[in-house]
């Protein structure tokens, strides 16, 4: 009997999943292939000890898409870029409300949220903003991600900008769970250790489980987006933790969730 339930969530879920799925899978695989896992950018890390002319990273993106609990179709998409050399300092930010008729589906979020970033990243280009990002932090996994296929990753190569994926939550692939990566944690060799690396049973490396705060048993779930390693990807982490989640990420969802307030309250008026 169990098994007949089994099949038909399985069935129940087939006939609520969007037709365009198959086609969201094919754009995926295909996309996929274009994402450049090492290093590729013009950049490099702030370092005292370095007396290199080549250009310092400086600006640092964030993303995020919030939605209302009372119109859980109204979505506001924020883009924020911070100062690495003063003290993470707010120099750009954007917003674009709009209602979504894209439903949410397990492993395809960049399907429902991408076309809201890719269009700020556009606007912002279009205007010849001085901030652009150097760098782009995505609230969302990159190859940390049932598909091996995220939305940092997504977002990375629609943009052709260089992204980092900051999960707040971790998907269970691999062999990887949430209870094992605790253990991890709290195992006496990993105590002094604010980066446990993310090695699936095939052996697979598929990003890295940070703790922002001393002692922290609540990580942030790191991972190549595109067109940046994983090393540098932790690194730019680091410079930019003020609390558990990165700097650039805590403020673009706190102004997306802010502005999404009162553009409702605005619509209400």
């Amino acid at each position: 009997m169990e098994g007949v339930n089994e099949n038909e969530k399985e069935e129940a879920q087939k006939r609520s999943d969007p037709p365009e799925l198959g086609k969201w899978a094919e754009i995926q695989d295909t996309l996929k292939k274009s994402v450049i896992a090492v290093d590729d950018f013009p950049w490099r890390l702030p370092s005292p000890q370095s007396h290199s002319h080549q250009q310092q990273l400086t600006y640092v993106g964030g993303v995020d898409v919030s939605f209302s609990k009372e119109e859980p179709s109204m979505a506001c998409g924020s883009l924020v870029v911070l100062d690495l050399h003063h003290d993470l300092r707010l120099v750009y930010q954007d917003y674009t409300c709009l209602t979504l008729d894209v439903p949410y589906v397990p492993g395809f979020l960049a399907f429902r949220e991408a076309p809201i970033l890719v269009h700020l990243l556009e606007k912002m280009k279009n205007d010849a903003s001085p901030f652009y990002p150097q760098v782009l932090m995505v609230d969302g996994n990159g190859l940390l991600h049932p598909r091996g296929f995220g939305l940092a990753s997504h977002l990375g190569v629609l943009a052709n900008i260089p992204t980092i994926g900051i999960g707040k939550n971790l998907h269970h692939i691999d062999g990887l769970t949430q209870s094992g990566v605790r253990k991890l944690l709290e195992a006496e060799e990993n105590r002094a250790n604010d980066v446990i690396t993310l090695r699936g049973s095939s052996g697979f490396i598929w990003g890295a489980a940070m703790r922002s705060t001393q002692g922290s048993l609540k990580p942030v779930f790191v991972s190549i987006g595109h067109r940046v390693s994983l090393d540098t990807a932790i690194k730019i982490v680091n410079m930019t933790c003020k609390f558990r989640v990165p700097e650039p990420i805590r403020q673009a969802d706190i102004r997306s969730r802010e502005h999404l307030r009162k553009h409702h309250i605005g619509m209400l008026a």
